[in-house]
Parts: C-alpha cells; structure tokens; sequence
C-alpha cells in the first residue's frame, strides 16, 4: 500500500476565527457557558486589594498582568488540572483559552513562572477562602442554596509520594518534620512532610482529603474543610456544620455515627439522617435496613460532586507540596466546581434564581 499524504483542500479566510469559534459553540464550549452566566469582575476588589503592590514606589519593569486575567488562568489550570507549564502552552495554543481569558493571537501570554507565581501569593494570603465566599454570598443571594437539608462527605486528594527513608518517616509521623533536611534547603522544599497515608477497602491513598457540606437541592459546596488523608472524615464535621444549618436535616455515610456527634447535631438543632451501621452480634433489623435506603438516595446526591470533579475537572491528584499549598489548590477545585453547577443550574434551569 502507498503512502498518502493529506492535501489542504481550503484556504486561509478572514472570517476563519469566527468560523471556528461557531463551530465551538455548537459542539459545547464549556468556557464559553461559564462566561455567558459569571461575571468574573466581581472578584477584581478583592485581587487588587490582596495582590496588587499599592506603594510601588517606580514604574520602571514591565507592566503586570491583570489580575482579572490571572484568576481566570488559575481557574483554567484547576478546571482542566494542568500544570504551570502546560497552561502557557495551551493559552497560546488553543482558540477557546485566549476567548475565555479576552486575549488576541497577539497579546502577550504569561509564562509558566508567571502563572506560578501568582497561584501561590494568592494562596499565601488565604485569598481562595476569600473569593470561595464571595461566589457562595453570590449564590446565596440568588436563593440557590435553599438550605433544606445538606449532606456531608470526603474525598482523597492524592499529592506525588515521597521517597524517604524508615527513620526520616517515623520522624515525620511523630511532627518532627520540620527539623529534617535543613542542610539541604533545595530536598527540604520538595518533602512533604504534612501529607500522610492511609487506607480504606483494601486501598492505599497518600495525601489530604476534601470534606465538604452540600446543598441537598442545588448539589452547591456550601462550606469545605481540608486535612491530611489519615483524619477520620468524622473529625471535620463539628467544623462543617454551623447555625445556618438549624432545623434542617443532615445526610451522612455510617462514618459519622457516634455519640459525640449524635450530642453535637442535638445540641445544634440539627436533624440526623446518618446511615446506620450494623455490628457483630447486632444485625441491622428490617425497618433499620429501609430506613438506610431511602437515607442513601439522599446521601448519593454528594457522589455526584466528587464524580464531576474526577470525570470533568481530571480528578484530586494534584501536584502541590505542603498542607498550605494543597489547602488553597482545593479551595480553587471547589469554587470551580461551584461555578461549573450554577452554570449547569442556569442553562438547564433546574432551580428557580432571584434577580
């Protein structure tokens, strides 16, 4: 069989980036439809006020990049899961990054330094805390938190493991990580000393976890609560419930059973809906077991949050180092999924939304 070379058959237009862009649009630009409904604006004051250098005492240098812009790369990188250097290249490589982000083919693109640098002031400063509340005040004030029950779950986050030796580990488990490797500053930046293992049906996990409380209607990340991987999911949740969640019903694997947390919930005017757990010698009985049924169809909704995330956002493993660092990253994951269900809520219209 011969070779066969491909022939261009079309030419160059004017009209060729319009074109295309339609084209996009039609096939489902998801950038696009995340434009179309957020006014990313709305988080300029709080960018300025936290990162900009308000006494620069010259102007010499090169201008910086607007801050507007930025933020819209890091949600890129968080939404696609790319790295620093992976985001230049597909800025200056893919059509709907430059649309999303308002560039030209001949504006200038930040380089990978660049974007890293500023992923990592703004996380330095808690800034993801910050722009996470003033997306969930925006929601809240659409009604799309309709606080008629809310779910609690947790998810692995998975970092890079680290290759240390028995006696640097056991030094790292006791909290007396700090201490190592302080001859040689370039090996300590690369340990992470604040991740740990753990294990869970038979599987090992290396990193942190996400726990989070969901809006039971909307399926909206109310509030969320980072720690290591090895913290049972039940310690995050005397954090995760507050007063807004009195009088309403909380919905929870059997991981959250007890009577610490059974006092807490009552304490708090909090309804449990927990799955009940069976035990040796106390089998549950048949009213328990279609209790937990119907309590799990509720439950099941906060699965969906942790599938979106691993199916369209290319999952929790994350390159970031540090506690600090992961604890920002997962901020930015779960405002970006925020942003991705009020986009799907508005387009399919699947909750009504106050002007």
């Amino acid at each position: 069989m011969g070779n066969c070379t491909y022939k261009q058959s079309g030419k160059v237009g004017f009209f060729d980036k319009e074109t295309t862009s339609l084209k996009m649009s039609k096939l489902g630009n998801t950038l696009e439809k995340l434009h179309k409904v957020i006014d990313f604006e709305m988080f300029r004051i709080d960018l300025e006020d936290n990162l900009l250098k308000i006494d620069k005492k010259s102007n010499a240098g090169c201008k910086p990049y607007d801050v507007v812009l930025m933020f819209k790369i890091i949600l890129l990188k968080r939404f696609y899961n790319l790295s620093d250097e992976q985001a230049e290249y597909q800025i200056n490589d893919r059509l709907s990054f430059k649309e999303f982000l308002g560039l030209s083919s001949g504006d200038r693109v930040p380089d990978a330094r660049t974007i890293w640098l500023f992923q990592d002031n703004l996380i330095k400063q808690n800034l993801e805390e910050k722009l996470f509340e003033k997306f969930h005040n925006y929601l809240d004030n659409k009604g799309l938190f309709v606080n008629e029950g809310k779910i609690v779950d947790a998810s692995f986050v998975e970092v890079p493991r680290q290759r240390n030796k028995k006696e640097e580990n056991e030094e790292i488990k006791s909290g007396k990580g700090e201490k190592l490797w302080k001859d040689k500053p370039h090996k300590k930046c690369q340990k992470d000393i604040d991740a740990r293992w753990t294990e869970k049906g038979g599987e090992k996990f290396y990193g942190y976890k996400d726990h989070t409380k969901i809006d039971t209607k909307s399926k909206l990340i109310d509030t969320y609560e980072v720690t290591s991987a090895e913290v049972h999911d039940s310690q995050a949740l005397e954090k995760l419930v507050g007063a807004s969640d009195k009088g309403q019903e909380l919905h929870a694997d059997s991981a959250y059973t007890g009577e610490p947390i059974d006092k807490m919930l009552k304490d708090r005017e909090i309804i449990p809906q927990i799955i009940e757990r069976a035990f040796r010698g106390k089998p549950l009985t048949e009213a328990q077991r279609e209790q937990n049924h119907i309590k799990s169809k509720v439950r099941s909704r906060v699965e969906h949050v942790f599938g979106f995330v691993s199916n369209n956002m290319n999952d929790f493993y994350i390159q970031s180092i540090g506690f600090q660092r992961v604890k920002g990253v997962v901020g930015l994951i779960n405002l970006v999924y925020n942003m991705c269900r009020y986009e799907q809520i508005v387009r399919l219209n699947l909750l009504p939304i106050k002007d």
